[in-house]
């Protein structure tokens, strides 16, 4: 009678788990969620819907900003790109502040809300720059060789507002989306893994219609056209995710997440000379009753030293409450562990970056000196040519996940495939790819300028010439930069997803900052040298050097990447004890409840 009341209790406790979502998530009304009715995929879709439409504005503008500040704002070659490089970096630096708001205070739902309304402020703001008399860059646009002071400021103000957009934006909303999906359930488990693919293709479909739909309507129409059709896009989408409201899963905010790694760091330094126990099980850790419903990570013995912090000191009072810079938990030990161990895969993934960051400033000038010219005389604007990373990309991650992951779980029994690292490193192989491919082509097109002259010379040339290296570095993305989403949102702690997400996209920040201080190297040394690599245009650069140069960078940083990959300790979630209960049918035709 005993063993089945026992075995009853479980099975409530199963059926709980499945009716119920007890990952610490709240439905819309502060309640514990319905798995039926909230989360999972029914949510997800309005989520990819505005991350679809931010996507098409970033992209409709990043892609031809170079162009615009050439063409527009009359910029030379090297300082457009500089000011490309810039703007993108600290758009993809904001997240960090963005995520860590959302994590810590403002909640990811909210954030997103606040974030898309800046954003639209951007996009206002840029459609006004064009279109007031007071604002515009001159009042005859062909005959204008140096626009207005105002316009210039209207125009970097608008662009930034969509920097601090985005920078609360793309954390959230990413982080918020994974969060639709119980780690606890086996199903849902399954679907976050082809979430980020997912999610990645419904971004490069936004991508796709930013550098060919807008990028048309800024040559053939005007930018100001362009700017119109955005901000009623992303007005749109936001109500779009209003909609949604009622079938999202939330998480409450905690507080800042990394003062529960300062206390870890304290304690440990305080109790630096207590000898270490015999065993890890001495190590403090919280009842199960006490954790909230937040998940205990798995003890590792890498960083010993910080596991002195969860020393107990004076065991006969341990229920007396510590103070948690004296004593912290195993689980909080393991996180800080966790922050320390990413940081260099961060360092590793930097050339990475560099390389993505070509594709919307030199791989994009190229095109536009390039014949593009299709059929009956259409001629492609050259910002749509980044349309063929975007099919490289979504190519990628189509095969990826319904083709390889399905075969290599069958090979190597692991529920991803292939681990999340070495995803990243098949990316970089192909980052590397792309630079050597886009050398050799640069220097077919100087030649082609030498022997026809400079106008003559590069029209010559087919832009379909620069599709290969769109292409390859596409696929690079598929892999690379899909698995740095996983791998930020996966490995950080629990309580820091939308942080989590802001570091991933710090990796391109910091690379386009790098890319532009790799620039100002490179025209110092080689201006010393005799002739620099960067001219006032194309013709009179040497970009072939240029981007051997990066792929000799990111083929050394490799070995690196693969040396610390190969080190890196995944995190590890504990497996609570709980019945694995399912009826089965015995010979006689009645219900077996086994546990």
């Amino acid at each position: 009678m005993e063993k089945k009341n026992k075995t009853d209790a479980n099975c409530d406790e199963i059926n709980d788990e499945m009716k119920w979502v007890l990952d610490s998530s709240l439905d819309h009304k502060g309640r514990v969620p319905l798995r039926a009715s909230t989360g999972s995929w029914r949510s997800s879709l309005f989520i990819i819907a505005i991350e679809f439409s931010e996507r098409l504005s970033y992209f409709g503008i990043a892609t031809s900003l170079v162009l615009y500040l050439t063409k527009v704002i009359h910029q030379d070659l090297k300082t457009a790109v500089k000011n490309v490089n810039y703007w993108s970096g600290v758009t993809t630096l904001m997240p960090l502040l963005g995520g860590f708001l959302a994590d810590a205070y403002l909640g990811r739902y909210s954030t997103v809300i606040a974030s898309c309304v800046v954003y639209l402020m951007g996009l206002v703001l840029l459609t006004l720059s064009w279109f007031l008399p007071g604002l515009k860059p001159c009042d005859h646009a062909a005959t204008c060789t140096e626009p207005r002071k105002i316009h210039e400021v209207a125009f970097f103000l608008g662009i930034y507002l969509i920097s601090i957009g985005t920078g609360g934006h793309k954390p959230s909303l990413e982080s918020f989306g994974a969060d639709q999906f119980d780690d606890n359930n086996a199903k849902e488990r399954r679907q976050k893994m082809s979430f980020f693919n997912w999610w990645n293709s419904g971004l490069c479909s936004g991508i796709i219609l930013g550098v060919t739909v807008i990028v048309y309507a800024q040559e053939r129409i005007n930018w100001g056209a362009a700017y119109i059709i955005l901000t009623v896009v992303m007005a749109i989408s936001l109500l779009i995710f209003l909609i949604g409201r009622p079938y999202y899963r939330y998480r409450t905010q905690t507080g800042s997440p990394l003062t529960p790694m300062l206390q870890v760091l304290v304690a440990a330094i305080s109790k630096r000379k207590l000898p270490y126990p015999s065993s890890p099980t001495q190590l403090y850790e919280l009842s199960k009753a006490e954790s909230n419903g937040e998940r205990f990570l798995v003890h590792t013995k890498k960083l010993k030293f910080l596991d002195k912090a969860a020393i107990t000191e004076n065991e006969g009072n341990i229920e007396e409450k510590q103070s948690p810079w004296r004593l912290a938990t195993v689980t909080k030990v393991e996180e800080l562990k966790l922050i320390i161990n990413m940081i260099p895969i961060w360092v590793f993934t930097l050339p990475f970056g560099i390389c993505a960051a070509q594709t919307s400033t030199f791989f994009i000038k190229q095109g536009a000196v390039m014949n593009r010219k299709l059929g009956n005389g259409f001629e492609v604007p050259p910002a749509s040519i980044f349309t063929l990373a975007a099919i490289g990309m979504i190519t990628a991650v189509i095969i990826y996940n319904n083709i390889l992951v399905p075969t290599l779980r069958k090979l190597t029994g692991n529920e991803r495939g292939i681990n999340i690292l070495q995803r990243i490193g098949i990316g970089m192989v192909f980052s590397v790819l792309s630079m050597i491919v886009a050398a050799l082509v640069e220097r077919k097109r100087l030649d082609a300028v030498e022997m026809n002259g400079p106008i003559k010379g590069s029209l010559s040339m087919s832009a379909l010439w620069l599709a290969p290296q769109f292409i390859i570095i596409g696929v690079g993305d598929g892999f690379a930069l899909v698995g740095l989403q996983e791998y930020f949102y996966d490995q950080v702690p629990d309580s820091m997803r939308s942080l989590g997400i802001a570091l991933y996209l710090s990796v391109i920040g910091a690379a386009s900052f790098l890319s532009s201080v790799l620039i100002t190297i490179v025209d110092h040394v080689t201006r010393k040298s005799g002739k620099s690599w960067f001219g006032k245009d194309l013709n009179s650069s040497r970009l072939d050097k240029f981007f051997w140069l990066l792929a000799v960078i990111t083929t050394l940083n490799l070995f690196m990447f693969v040396f610390f990959a190969r080190k890196y300790s995944y995190k590890n979630v504990q497996k609570l004890a709980v019945a694995d209960c399912y009826e089965d049918k015995s010979d006689d035709g009645r219900a077996d409840i086994r546990v």
